[in-house]
């Protein structure tokens, strides 16, 4: 570990509490709250348990429970929530299932950091129902299309980025279902087909590759590991990457992000590569006075783009820190998962599937 890239407990505090500012009295975490005169962002489910996460392992466990409380409230009864709410209101009714996915994760690291076997468990039912709403959305091949609307339709599209999310979801979500004598053996096989297509089928996704979460989440995932791992991280390192200031958005915009280049130093850190503590070091230009971050920087223009200090960056930046610093009990997730590799199944044989034909 490097110490000198740290965040001190004074910068860890000052970070939370900028999340805890913009939290709403009934829980719920707003991309930002409402600033210079423009609304407050919106809030969804996977951002707002990323926020909670950060709560936590930054000593705000009150905070981070009624974050999860009203995540509690909020559930439908297919185990899904709304994409968005706007002023605490529904404003896009589809479920995404890397949404609904995301509370396993979110649960399973409130159990690591806090302890609290009992807490954990009376949240459980509402985990159980979100994962079954997912793997409701499983293709034969294994990947999870990304929304089911209000009237049942399902949309065409699986998404990479989406679908990595997910995959370490299933495997915290199976790790519950362990720990509370209910085992979940279709969630295992479907976290092992979902991985198996994350690892060896792009056809399966739609291209998002302009956006840089394509390039690194299969890695932060857990289901690209190793020698692919390394192969892959290489492999967009020069179209994602500003030099000094982090990682981008999008590899054709003049514009790195807080959130995704924290992500990215996880995954460099989930497959054992030094370079993540550079590049925490390099995205600490966007911390603002009070503890919070600039979402981004467009480097040409030289200013803050878009102009928000946001709850989600924030989140990253806390637990990428609870990673490099190894903080809490919980800062193997993206490493681990109840004592196992979060990896591809040693199970899985080569990949012998059909190719596409490419035209």
């Amino acid at each position: 570990m490097r110490a000198d890239v740290i965040l001190t407990p004074e910068q860890v505090k000052a970070t939370a509490l900028s999340i805890v500012r913009q939290q709403y009295p009934s829980g719920a975490i707003p991309w930002y709250a409402s600033f210079d005169g423009y609304p407050a962002g919106k809030v969804d489910a996977w951002n707002h348990v990323e926020a909670a996460m950060a709560l936590s392992a930054s000593g705000f466990g009150e905070e981070a429970r009624r974050a999860y409380g009203w995540l509690q409230g909020e559930q439908r009864p297919d185990g899904s929530w709304p994409a968005k709410w706007e002023d605490e209101k529904v404003t896009d009714t589809g479920g995404e299932s890397n949404h609904a996915a995301y509370i396993a994760v979110g649960m399973w690291h409130e159990l690591l950091v806090s302890g609290d076997e009992d807490y954990v468990r009376s949240m459980w039912p509402m985990v159980r129902a979100a994962i079954d709403f997912v793997v409701g959305l499983q293709t034969p091949l294994g990947d999870v299309k990304w929304i089911r609307w209000e009237d049942g339709s399902v949309g065409a599209e699986s998404l990479l980025t989406g679908c990595s999310s997910i995959y370490q979801a299933l495997r915290c979500a199976v790790a519950l279902g362990e720990r509370f004598g209910e085992p979940q053996p279709d969630w295992e096989l479907a976290a092992d087909s979902l991985g198996h297509v994350i690892a060896h089928h792009p056809e399966a996704f739609a291209d998002k590759s302009r956006w840089s979460m394509d390039w690194y989440y299969p890695v932060l995932g857990g289901a690209v590991r190793g020698r692919a791992a390394d192969e892959l991280i290489a492999k967009g390192w020069d179209t994602y990457m500003a030099p000094g200031l982090g990682c981008r958005c999008v590899s054709d915009q003049p514009w790195v992000t807080g959130a995704e280049t924290c992500e990215l130093v996880m995954a460099l850190n989930a497959a054992g590569d030094p370079r993540a503590f550079d590049v925490f070091a390099d995205i600490q230009f966007l911390r603002h006075e009070d503890g919070s971050y600039w979402t981004g920087w467009q480097f040409e223009h030289q200013r803050h783009f878009p102009g928000d200090r946001s709850t989600y960056t924030a989140a990253a930046v806390l637990l990428a820190n609870e990673a490099l610093a190894d903080a809490t009990p919980a800062a193997r997730i993206f490493k681990e998962i109840n004592g196992r590799p979060l990896a591809p199944s040693p199970l899985s044989p080569p990949c012998d599937c059909p190719q596409p034909a490419h035209t």
